[in-house]
């Protein structure tokens, strides 16, 4: 290891591997260390189950890595990485064995949807046409646009709550339909703001797809950290940062941690009233996930559940709702939205031969320490009668299982904190940029900076930019320099 650096970033999830490539991509000196034994943050795959079957620990299917400007950029191929993208992205099923689906074509997506074909499309097709100029967008902190127009039609639609955007569908399918993608923002569907998350992701898929990444998440880290590696940057494994003193010296200190880590690794360093504000941030609801290995594909009753890569299980708007809004108070649903994957029918290594992993979870009370299995696989159960029977093993993660698995994950919350209608724009603090500290040179990259949860690595991407023109007079990264 050298005695100074440009720049450290600590951690290597998405953010922490984003944040050091654009880094070093201004040709500076680059150390990125991590506290595990192996990068990737949630982006990680292991033999949960039994032998031969791959899960993904954390994150499984990703929407917002086909439409980041960010990754769009790099040469990830020439590292390993592939993907491939269910024709089906999402099915939601109904309990009378029919189902609504996201397919890349509008009008398949439509025609699923019966009498609200013709809403849907006005609703979604001007989004879709705009969505390259608006991803950029949309997926960063507050500035001025370069496509103010545009903009402003999505806003308008975005900040309004999951449950006011449904009622402009006549079907109650529809409705169901939506509120699977709007859940996705993990909150009550009543807030304000929990549309957008929901008609990002629909955009998504009808732009690029909601793709599985083959071998499993893992890849998406091992490809990124190649690529690091391949500029000159320096990877340290095993190196848990408890205190700044611990790092090499260096000109920028970025951190891949929520605001809780943050305090205790920095706060010394950091002003009364910014270290009030961290304390302040407010954490989300939490997950419960469960693994298994199957023995065969899960025998869903509707056909297009059978073809797609993620499954909503709710049933109705209502149910949804009602589950969400439990979780928010800190009750547990007897039916929650469940989400749910199945990587290995479309990627075949993760499984052996004539087997199938699957991948799931549902809302919770943020650190909830329930067992949610029966609950979870009674709601497969209702979609997929039989499914049970082709249990071979499961492995479960509580919340505090989670967030012991990845600190970053407080009570279970894998989003970085909620990003309701008081934090959307003040993540983690109010200030003109949220990546900046009270602390000249200290940096946070995490989720719990704009644009929040998920893999796409513009919070850390972000975070270097501001980096770059703060300590080192506006170096700029190459290829994307947004």
């Amino acid at each position: 290891m050298q005695q100074r650096y440009d720049a450290v970033v600590v951690g290597s999830g998405p953010n922490g591997l984003a944040a050091a490539i654009t880094l070093q991509q201004a040709g500076l000196s680059v150390l990125l260390v991590e506290g595990k034994d192996t990068i990737g943050g949630g982006l990680r795959s292991a033999e949960l189950t039994l032998p031969g079957f791959v899960h993904d620990v954390c994150s499984a299917i990703h929407p917002m890595t086909a439409i980041s400007p960010f990754f769009r950029t790099l040469p990830l191929a020439q590292h390993g990485l592939a993907f491939v993208y269910p024709e089906v992205a999402a099915a939601h099923p109904f309990e009378d064995g029919t189902a609504a689906v996201l397919k890349n074509s509008m009008a398949a997506t439509a025609l699923s949807l019966g009498a609200d074909a013709d809403i849907y499309r006005k609703l979604m097709e001007p989004l879709v046409r705009d969505f390259p100029q608006l991803a950029p967008e949309i997926l960063g902190p507050l500035h001025l646009p370069r496509h103010p127009l545009l903009l402003a039609r999505f806003g308008l639609d975005a900040v309004s709550s999951a449950a006011s955007l449904a009622k402009r569908f006549q079907e109650p399918k529809t409705r169901a339909f939506w509120a699977g993608m709007a859940a996705h923002a993990i909150q009550p569907l009543s807030n304000l703001t929990s549309a957008a998350i929901g008609l990002v992701l629909l955009a998504a898929g009808h732009t690029k797809g909601w793709p599985v990444p083959v071998g499993g998440s893992v890849a998406i880290a091992r490809a990124l950290a190649d690529y690091f590696v391949s500029l000159g940057g320096e990877i340290v494994t095993d190196f848990y940062v408890q205190k700044l003193d611990q790092l090499p010296d260096a000109r920028a200190i970025l951190l891949d941690v929520t605001p809780r880590q943050l305090l205790r690794i920095a706060g010394d360093r950091f002003s009364t009233l910014y270290k009030w504000q961290l304390r302040r941030f407010r954490y989300g609801m939490g997950v419960f996930k469960i693994d298994w290995a199957l023995d065969g594909p899960i025998p869903f009753t509707a056909a297009a559940c059978r073809e797609a890569g993620t499954i909503h299980l709710g049933n109705t708007f209502e149910e949804i709702a009602a589950g969400e809004q439990a979780a928010y108070k800190g009750f547990h649903s007897e039916r929650p939205f469940v989400l749910l994957a199945q990587q290995s029918l479309f990627d075949t290594s993760r499984a052996p031969d004539g087997r199938q992993v699957a991948w799931a979870y549902c809302h919770v009370p943020h650190g909830s320490e329930a067992d949610m299995t029966d609950i979870i696989e009674k709601q497969v159960e209702r979609f997929a009668p039989g499914f049970r029977d082709r249990i071979l093993a499961r492995h479960t993660m509580n919340t505090r299982e989670m967030e012991a698995y990845n600190p970053n994950y407080i009570g279970g919350d894998i989003n970085g904190g909620i990003i309701d209608a008081t934090q959307l724009f003040t993540r983690p603090v109010l200030r003109w940029s949220p990546y900046t500290t009270s602390a000249k040179g200290i940096y946070i990259c995490s989720s719990s900076t704009p644009p929040g949860g998920g893999v796409h690595g513009m919070c850390g991407h972000h975070a270097a930019k501001r980096a770059l023109r703060d300590v080192f007079g506006g170096a700029s990264p190459l290829p994307y320099n947004r």
